[in-house]
C-alpha cells in the first residue's frame, strides 16, 4: 500500500521526468526557430540527398517540424494535456525515426529510442502527474 509520503515521492519523480523531457523536446524547436527555419530545413534536405524522399517533401516537415517541438514541449513541460501531448510527441519520435533510418543514421535512431522510452514511462505513469496544469484542472472540477 502507498503512503502519502511514497505518493509525494513519486509525483516528484514524475514532475522532475515530464519538466525536463517538456524542456528538451521545447529547446529543440526553440533553437530551430531562433537559427531560422529555413536554415534547418535547408540541412535536412541535403542530409536526405540519397534518401527515398522528395525535397519538396523534407523541405516543408523540416518547417514545421520546430514549431511541433516548440509546442509540445511546452505543453508537457507545464503539465497542460499532458496525455495528448506525450502521445502526438511519440508519434513525432516515430516519424523521425523512420527519417533517420531512411538515412541510415544509426547513432540518431538510437537517441530517439532514448526519447520514445522517456515518453512510454511518462504516459505509464501518468497517475503520478499530480503536480501539473492537468492535475490542477481535475482538482477544480471536483
Amino acid at each position: 500500500m502507498e503512503t502519502e509520503l511514497d505518493i509525494r515521492e513519486r509525483r516528484t519523480a514524475y514532475a522532475l521526468l515530464r519538466i525536463v523531457v517538456g524542456v528538451n523536446l521545447m529547446m529543440h524547436g526553440i533553437s530551430r526557430i531562433v537559427s531560422g527555419p529555413g536554415e534547418f530545413a535547408a540541412k535536412l534536405v541535403i542530409q536526405f540527398t540519397h534518401a527515398p524522399l522528395p525535397a519538396w517533401s523534407v523541405w516543408g516537415f523540416a518547417l514545421m517540424l520546430p514549431s511541433i517541438e516548440g509546442i509540445l514541449g511546452g505543453l508537457i513541460l507545464i503539465g497542460l494535456r499532458t496525455r495528448a501531448a506525450l502521445i502526438a510527441a511519440s508519434l513525432l519520435i516515430v516519424v523521425l525515426t523512420f527519417g533517420t533510418a531512411l538515412v541510415q543514421d544509426w547513432n540518431a535512431t538510437a537517441i530517439q529510442l532514448t526519447y520514445a522510452i522517456a515518453y512510454a514511462a511518462l504516459l505509464f505513469l501518468g497517475r503520478y502527474n499530480g503536480w501539473s496544469i492537468d492535475a490542477r484542472i481535475a482538482r477544480n472540477k471536483s
